[in-house]
């Protein structure tokens, strides 16, 4: 039984829950109330409003040489590999599941110690997410004492999350900034403040995550967090999650390791594993992403 197998298992076994699967969340049957309105053809709905002017370049050739996207003969099994990944998470935001609360659309990226992989994952699952025609995604530096997506994307002396939680006259929409890909923003982590924790378990935290939501429900949230095991930010900032990805390491995170970050969130949410790094193919049911990927750790720790 693998690393991963095992974690569920133990996953399975302490929350009696259904099975999570590796690479999104569980399966889940769709409500039966009435679906969503249908989106327009891509290219014309509108994404919903953002005030800042700014719009941030993705440059994707550094992205490879920083080894934040596969290389070009990778690309194609990788960018399968995250259609599987996505496809769960994309339903249930757009079918509204009642299991997720009343935030299905904020998806914290986690894991258990760093260089798991978890802002490579980020990102690639981000431009994953951009290509779906019926969903707008934004990708919140919530990292905010280590903000590596800031550094990667050029975004340390602007305003973000951190600043939106400290000035209530603040809106999410004066610190959203677009992107040239389209149907994707980016949010910066802001000024590092010593009560980050504090201030991601207040009430102002939940109601900023309630605000994210578009108001056609379309916009799927990313948050990319600190290690679990490693700060309490983290565990604080789960608590306005609708769900959890976390992100393993094959053959490189203990089993101990995977169980204590999945104890430090909340029984009822739901946690999906993604395994990262695996030199075998997934037996079925599980994603991984070939040999490559976050290599060796970044120097920053991401």
């Amino acid at each position: 039984m693998s690393l991963v197998e095992r974690a569920l298992k133990k996953l399975q076994e302490s929350r009696g829950s259904a099975p999570a699967s590796t690479g999104a969340t569980a399966s889940r049957a769709a409500p039966k109330s009435s679906p969503p309105p249908p989106a327009a053809p891509r290219g014309e709905r509108p994404m919903t409003p953002v005030e800042t002017t700014r719009v941030i370049s993705i440059d994707r050739e550094a992205l490879r040489r920083m080894e934040l996207l596969p290389p070009a003969n990778y690309e194609r099994q990788i960018a399968s590999q995250y259609q599987h990944i996505k496809r769960p998470l994309v339903a249930s935001v757009l079918n509204r599941d009642p299991a997720l609360g009343s935030t299905p659309h904020i998806i914290m990226m986690a894991s258990a110690l760093s260089g798991e992989g978890k802002t490579f994952t980020s990102i690639n699952l981000a431009l994953s997410l951009a290509l779906e025609k019926d969903v707008e995604v934004l990708l919140v530096d919530a990292d905010v004492r280590k903000p590596h997506v800031s550094r990667i994307f050029g975004m340390e002396k602007e305003k973000g999350l951190i600043d939106l939680l400290t000035d209530n006259a603040l809106q999410p929409s004066q610190v959203i900034l677009r992107t040239d890909v389209p149907n994707l923003s980016v949010m910066p982590a802001g000024q590092p403040i010593e009560t980050a924790t504090e201030l991601l378990a207040s009430e102002r935290m939940r109601d900023v995550a309630a605000q994210l939501a578009a108001p056609d429900g379309r916009r799927i949230v990313l948050l990319d967090s600190p290690p679990l095991l490693m700060s309490t930010e983290s565990i604080a900032l789960s608590t306005s999650a609708g769900q959890v990805v976390l992100v393993v390491r094959a053959e490189v995170t203990a089993q101990q390791a995977v169980k204590d970050a999945i104890a430090t969130i909340a029984s009822n949410k739901p946690i999906s594993l993604i395994l990262n790094q695996t030199s075998t193919p997934p037996s079925a049911g599980y994603y991984g992403y070939g040999s490559y990927g976050d290599a060796s750790p970044p120097k920053d720790g991401a």
